[in-house]
């Protein structure tokens, strides 16, 4: 299956943005630093090392290569589940956001993955768009959700990488692994005019898939949210037109972790966003009562129905 050539545009939009770019890290390095937060590699212990014979980005996409849907989800899932993610993935950075609540200032700092799920090893890895059954089992397995959109924003605005979505031709081919493989290498391309290391927070490469109580209200469904252009500038607005199987390239799973810091103090994701004080901080629908036990029943669901 072949897929378009890297457009000449791409070449000169990263050059003219260089100087933008170097000026946008630093300043989003600035403020990661700055921060202080209780994220740390505990909270990573629900993630397998990587195996020493663990594929490549390279080896996974010529494995995959014909493959789609459920069938490659299952091997993104195996793959993932084995711990075959890059070390860039290996640690969380933490967001934080603030409300005011009953008379006072309230922060809440959620640690997140600094890109979206990948399959290798840090010079040859591939991004895995999946279904929504899939990225929940993995979030689960890990010890982490998939985020709101509200946080899906806040990613955004505190992401010292913040790169240009790169929307490719629709088509059946969108769901293709040349595509996934295709838009990888895209990315990887203009990651490369930026001086932040792999591993800072970065945002504009993929949408997500996200939480909200209209996967409730419409079973059967994913919901998708994000690829900013600019703060405040999402290409994709939440929406549910998709089933809960479908995944195509520009589709990416971010984790957070299930546990986070209000005010400083460490509480279960799922406490805050059923508390009706502070779930505004982390969900513009507010709050999202016994959430581990929806997804739980959700999950089952999607199993039932072979989504």
């Amino acid at each position: 299956m072949d897929v378009p050539a890297p457009s000449a545009r791409l070449a000169l939009r990263v050059s003219i943005t260089l100087a933008l770019a170097l000026l946008a890290c630093r300043a989003g390095l600035a403020r990661s630093q700055q921060m202080s937060s209780a994220c740390d590699a505990r909270l990573l212990a629900g993630i397998p090392a990587r195996p020493a014979d663990a594929p490549t980005g390279s080896d996974f996409g010529r494995r995959a290569w014909r493959l789609s849907g459920l069938t490659r989800d299952r091997l993104e899932v195996a793959q993932l589940l084995s711990g075959n993610l890059p070390d860039f993935l290996r640690h969380v950075v933490p967001v934080t956001l603030w409300h005011a609540t009953g008379g006072r200032r309230v922060s809440v700092t959620v640690c997140v993955l600094p890109d979206y799920l990948a399959l290798g090893s840090n010079a040859d890895f591939v991004f895995v768009p999946m279904g929504l059954g899939a990225a929940l089992e993995v979030a689960g397995r890990f010890g982490f959700v998939l985020p709101t959109p509200r946080l899906v924003d806040a990613i955004y605005a505190a992401s010292a990488v913040k790169l240009h979505p790169q929307p490719l031709t629709p088509g059946d081919e969108m769901r293709s692994t040349p595509y996934v493989v295709y838009h990888t290498e895209l990315i990887d391309l203009q990651r490369e005019v930026w001086p932040a290391p792999l591993g800072a927070l970065t945002s504009g490469d993929k949408k997500d898939l996200v939480l909200t109580e209209r996967l409730w209200e419409l079973p059967g469904r994913v919901a998708i949210y994000g690829w900013h252009r600019a703060p405040g500038r999402p290409i994709q607005p939440l929406s549910m037109v998709h089933g809960a199987r479908y995944a195509d390239y520009s589709h990416g799973v971010r984790l957070v972790s299930r546990t986070v810091y209000v005010n400083g103090a460490a509480r279960p994701i799922e406490s805050v966003l059923g508390d009706p004080a502070l779930a505004p901080l982390l969900s513009a629908e507010g709050p999202m009562p016994h959430l581990l036990e929806r997804l739980s029943a959700l999950i089952a669901e999607l199993h039932s129905r072979g989504q």
